[in-house]
């Protein structure tokens, strides 16, 4: 049996992201897990509802395709919740034979042996959530003809737990839908809109019967057309992410095997006021129930009222469905960068209590746009709130995703005991209209009055603050007042001053000046580690990475080819909804 080795490990991690890839070709498959006892887990196998194989050649050796078989673990606990046991998957090879050969990826699947018309894997343990569980190269056997198909059942068993079984489908030929890379301008100014005529080619081996056109764009972008036979939805506002568009568009017609297709009216892509970093992916897919279903992931989505989408032919090829038989090629995707501002507006509050009280005050900042700020490659955090406690005061309650540091905003490994100073990052957007609000709490160890502490919004480096995309620095820094002129001396607690209205408050003739505000060595940076790390807290949690391919997002996870950074961008939105 397999044990928790290094090997093991990265496979886990590299199956995760082939068996969770964001739209692909086929759903995430497996039938709702039964009714068990409350102390029995119960593991999901899934992987995709069918693969598209390339015939067998006839000279030369036949082309593979990989089917990542996946593994969840539902419990959220990610501590605890995990399985210690040993557990055995099997797989019932007999549906595919004359069909399909198959064998397992060696070094990713040392564990893994098939003989005849069966096939075991033996391992070592299931962590929360979704992963990789065995890696099935498959091609198509010699004699087989285009239009064979067959099954792979995947069965699982471990002590003290229960496994809901998996059917994938394997077809010989199919449909290779390619989507073509527009030639779009991606310095932009608000506004500004250009003409995104969508192209793509079947370049398989037979016909496609209606294609499924998903389209999805950032916060920033539009495309003003609501076609009749496109649905619709946006980001939940609530959540921590990039307030995207997804449209899922179903083209009706034959799209001939060898054919090259693009829309009979392009589409209008436009930079709206709001505009700063944004992205556009553009996916083609063949259309099925299954595959709509699989990108709505549960989401709502409103049908659109305005005329129908279509697709004309280019080129005409030679004139069954099936499946993609490369879904790696089906999606592309533009980054742009719009010429735009936003305006952070930091406030602060003005509370009172007599020596021993403990006083509630509110700080944070607002964005007044116009544009949303998203760091939607990198993931890191937009900006950082960094409050210095008044004199006089300590802190007794702060927000989860603040930390302490020290006096200069260093690193402070103690995080229990009272600081002079925290720094409290957002996650990876900030959308207009929007910011971050922190309720503090402090006690009131000694009365002074007027005792102020800066609250600064700035970059999440410190030896850098400066906001790059902000051009009214000088609204970053408002003041937390204790016990101004006038303030209180007696019992119980108050609170006020501009809370959430977005406007600094007034800074006492005593307070700090605003340009002479936090410097110095890094206290914040995203590449820290737990109990100093900004990177840890605020719901930042990963974007996705500048070298690979945005993967589309359908509300939540949808389908399985895809290895494009699915668990990545889950992990984000558990941290960002978790922190926000």
């Amino acid at each position: 049996m397999t044990r928790s080795t290094p090997r093991t490990v990265l496979h886990r991690a590299a199956g995760s992201f082939a068996a969770a890839g964001l739209l692909a070709a086929a759903s995430l498959a497996g039938a709702a897990a039964p009714v068990q006892a409350a102390d029995t887990p119960v593991f999901t196998l899934g992987g995709p509802a069918e693969t598209a194989l390339h015939p067998y050649p006839e000279n030369g050796r036949p082309k593979s395709s990989t089917v990542g078989i996946s593994l969840n673990n539902p419990s959220e606990d990610e501590e605890n919740g995990g399985f210690g046991g040993d557990f055995t998957l099997t797989f019932d090879l007999s549906g595919v034979a004359g069909v399909a050969d198959v064998k397992f990826d060696g070094e990713a699947n040392p564990d893994c042996k098939v003989t005849g018309t069966k096939a075991v894997c033996e391992d070592w343990g299931i962590w929360p959530g979704l992963q990789g569980a065995a890696d099935l190269v498959v091609t198509a056997a010699d004699g087989s003809e285009s239009g064979d198909t067959g099954t792979i059942t995947v069965t699982g068993q471990a002590d003290g737990a229960t496994f809901t079984p998996f059917t994938t489908r394997l077809t010989v030929g199919g449909p290779d839908l390619v989507m073509e890379r527009l030639p779009l301008r991606t310095e932009l100014t608000p506004g500004e809109k250009q003409q995104a005529p969508i192209t793509f080619a079947n370049r398989g081996t037979r016909d496609a019967d209606g294609v499924l056109l998903t389209l999805r764009y950032s916060r920033g972008l539009d495309i003003p057309q609501r076609y009749s036979n496109c649905e619709y939805t946006v980001d939940d506002p609530d959540q921590p992410d990039f307030g995207s568009t997804t449209a899922l568009c179903s083209v009706e017609g034959a799209f001939e095997a060898g054919a090259t297709y693009t829309l009979a009216t392009p589409l209008t892509l436009e930079a709206t006021e709001r505009a700063y970093y944004d992205t556009f992916l553009y996916r083609i897919q063949e259309n099925s129930a299954a595959q709509r279903a699989s990108q709505r992931a549960g989401a709502l989505f409103e049908r659109g009222t305005g005329g129908v989408l279509k697709a004309v032919p280019v080129t005409k090829g030679a004139a069954a469905r099936s499946t993609d038989l490369n879904p790696y090629d089906n999606q592309q995707d533009a980054d742009f960068r719009t010429e735009n501002t936003a305006d952070f507006v930091a406030y602060g509050d003005q509370v009172a209590g007599p020596e021993g009280a403990t006083v509630k005050a509110d700080i944070g900042f607002r964005n007044e746009g116009p544009a949303w700020i998203g760091h939607i490659r990198s993931g890191e955090d937009v900006a950082t709130v960094d409050f210095t406690v008044p004199q006089g005061a300590s802190v007794t309650s702060k927000p989860e995703r603040c930390r302490a540091v020290t006096a200069d905003g260093k690193y402070r490994e103690d995080q229990t005991s009272p600081a002079p100073r925290y720094v409290c990052n957002t996650s990876m957007t900030v959308r207009d209209g929007s910011g971050l609000d922190l309720p503090f709490e402090l006690r009131v160890d000694k009365a002074m009055v007027g005792a102020s502490g800066a609250v600064t919004v700035r970059n999440t480096w410190l030896q850098n603050p400066a906001l790059p995309f902000d051009p009214k620095p000088a609204n970053n820094t408002a003041f937390l007042v204790l016990n101004g002129e006038g303030g209180s001396d007696s019992g119980g607690t108050t609170g006020g001053g501009d809370g959430g209205s977005g406007e600094p408050s007034t800074p006492p003739t005593s307070a700090p000046d605003p340009e002479k505000s936090p410097s110095g060595d890094s206290g914040s940076s995203a590449s820290t580690t737990s109990g100093g790390s900004a990177g840890t807290t605020g719901g930042s949690g990963g974007g996705l990475a500048s070298t690979g391919s945005i993967a589309l997002i359908g509300s939540g996870a949808a389908a399985a080819a895809l290895a494009a950074g699915l668990v990545l961008f889950t992990a984000a939105r558990r941290r960002a909804a978790r922190h926000a």
